[in-house]
Formats: C-alpha cells, sequence, structure tokens
C-alpha cells in the first residue's frame, strides 16, 4: 500500500488523521507520516485497513466467495485456510491461502497476486487510481 492509496482509503472511509490514528492504534504522528510517504505502512496496519474498507463497504453480505469465483478443486479448498474458517470473502486478509495452487505464506508475496484477483479488487474498487486524462 502506498502513501496515495492509504489517504484515498481514510478518505473513503470518511475518517480524519487522528480518527484513523484510534481505529489503527497508532499515533497521529504515524499516520501524517504513512500519508506524507515519510514511512512505510507496517502490515498489520494495512491489513487493518483493508479490512475497514472491507466491512465499509459490506462485502462480506455482497461478494461471491473466492472458491466461486476461483473455481477451486475440493482438494485445494479441503486445505485452504479461507474455506476452513468460511471467509472466502476476506481470503485476502488471511496468511496461508491456497492461491494458484500453493499456501501463501508472505503478506508482501501474497498481495501481488491478490491485486490481480475479483475477489480483492471489489474491496479497492472505489478507490482505484483515477486515470490521468490527456
Amino acid at each position: 500500500m502506498n502513501k496515495k492509496e492509504f489517504s484515498k482509503i481514510r478518505s473513503h472511509l470518511g475518517k480524519t488523521q487522528k480518527q484513523m490514528a484510534q481505529l489503527l492504534g497508532v499515533s497521529l504522528k504515524a499516520i501524517q507520516s504513512f500519508e506524507e510517504g515519510w514511512r512505510k505502512i507496517p502490515v498489520h496496519n494495512e491489513r487493518q485497513t483493508f479490512l475497514l474498507l472491507a466491512l465499509k463497504k459490506d462485502i462480506l453480505s455482497v461478494a461471491s466467495p473466492c472458491w466461486s469465483v476461483k473455481k477451486c478443486p475440493r482438494e485445494c479448498k479441503q486445505k485452504c485456510p479461507a474455506w476452513e474458517f468460511n471467509a472466502g470473502r476476506i481470503c485476502w486478509f488471511i496468511n496461508g491461502t491456497i492461491c494458484q495452487g500453493k499456501a501463501q505464506i508472505s503478506w508482501t508475496k501474497k498481495m501481488q497476486l491478490c491485486r490481480k484477483c475479483g475477489v480483492f479488487k471489489s474491496v479497492l474498487s472505489s478507490v482505484a487510481p483515477q486515470k490521468r486524462q490527456s
């Protein structure tokens, strides 16, 4: 997550920097530093920010579970934590999910896949970067 994406999500959530700091359990200075690009956004704050966005958009009740979207075979579903915990609408939030046939452990590598996936894209759809006009 970069500074622009973080700032757009915070705005979409309708939160001030101070309110966002309270939600994430960090200082106001940390939020300011994230948005200015002075500090990298820690993984746990990135994950929580995406979760708050998904909750705000009510993704949990409207999205299709990942195993339906991706048409996962039964043997993959049975090994996958998203299936085990019935979290197919927020599979991107859970490490160790079975994507592309193997467990995705690293958050950074997992998010590279997730950002290309329709399940996660539905979360970001309202805060997607605007195309520049020529």
